[in-house]
């Protein structure tokens, strides 16, 4: 079903593109026939990932240093990318997250993860659609959510808040923008194991329980079906498809609300240790980034 060509012609967009699932998607595009546009904060990051995509698909790949937060420096990003000629699709695979008790959260905590993943996503939906509707071009949003839009999660508030509003935003526009030929879908994947998300959301060993007693397929998926779907709802052979939230996740959130009730378990102590695990982790990525 997915012919070499299935994406030719196409320029997409994927915010977070240098790591974990947002290289997946990008370099199955570039097999699929796209052009590619990545975005992150690390320029390093990005430079090696779309030399690497380069080297294996002989695909298309420019590279954006981009901070989604930052409104102003989002409209400047997106005017240059147009200035070699408009994007077809965009993907918003841009994210944070981390665990913890919601009492013990502060507003720049709160903060750290609003900012990214509801206010980032709709400053580059935006900066793209309004550039689509000026120029009467149909094109195509993904968004790359959470299963616990539909149930909510304990000890991820932000994050369930915040993919709950781009749920909402994908639904809404879908509506609004479809009689312009703008059509806007998103992905609910279930346990995609990266390196980035096992930092924050299971920083103490022993966290995680068995995938067997989570998930009635007993494993965790595949980059590459995550990507292939994302392909799939991309193409316009599926340009009947809007205004969707399609989970990938082996049927996970039909056997349990959200992914992570079970840490009502851990004491004080546990959360002292927990936090004191993940800030390792962020200064040390911090420290990468310089």
């Amino acid at each position: 079903m997915f012919r070499d060509d299935l994406l030719r012609g196409k320029r997409i967009l994927v915010t977070g593109g240098g790591t974990g699932l947002g290289r997946a998607m990008g370099t199955r595009f570039l097999t699929l026939g796209a052009e590619l546009a990545i975005c992150g904060r690390r320029v390093a990051v990005l430079e090696e990932a779309a030399e690497a995509m380069r080297a294996e698909t002989g695909g298309t790949v420019t590279t954006h240093r981009l901070d989604i937060r930052d409104a102003a420096a989002v409209e400047e990003t997106i005017a240059e990318i147009w200035q070699d000629g408009p994007l077809d699709a965009l993907v918003n695979n841009a994210a944070g997250n981390f665990i913890a008790r919601t009492e013990d959260l502060s507003p720049r905590g709160f903060d750290a993860i609003a900012n990214i993943v509801l206010h980032g996503t709709f400053y580059v939906t935006n900066a793209c659609g309004k550039r689509w509707i000026a120029e009467g071009r149909k094109a195509s949003v993904l968004s790359i959510i959470v299963t616990w839009v539909r149930t909510g999660s304990p000890y991820v508030v932000p994050s369930a808040m915040s993919k709950a509003g781009v749920a909402a935003m994908t639904r809404s526009l879908a509506v609004e923008w479809g009689p312009k030929g703008i059509r806007l879908n998103a992905v609910a994947p279930g346990p995609f194991p990266t390196e980035g998300a096992s930092q924050r959301l299971s920083p103490k060993p022993g966290l995680d329980r068995p995938i067997e007693q989570l998930n009635p397929m007993g494993r965790v998926g595949d980059r590459s079906e995550l990507a292939n779907l994302a392909a799939f709802l991309l193409a316009d052979d599926c340009a009947y498809i809007n205004g969707e939230v399609i989970a990938i996740d082996g049927g996970q959130w039909l056997n349990n609300a959200g992914s992570f009730g079970h840490l009502a378990a851990l004491t004080d102590e546990d959360w002292v240790e927990i936090r004191g695990r993940i800030k390792a982790a962020e200064s040390a990525d911090k420290a990468r980034r310089r």
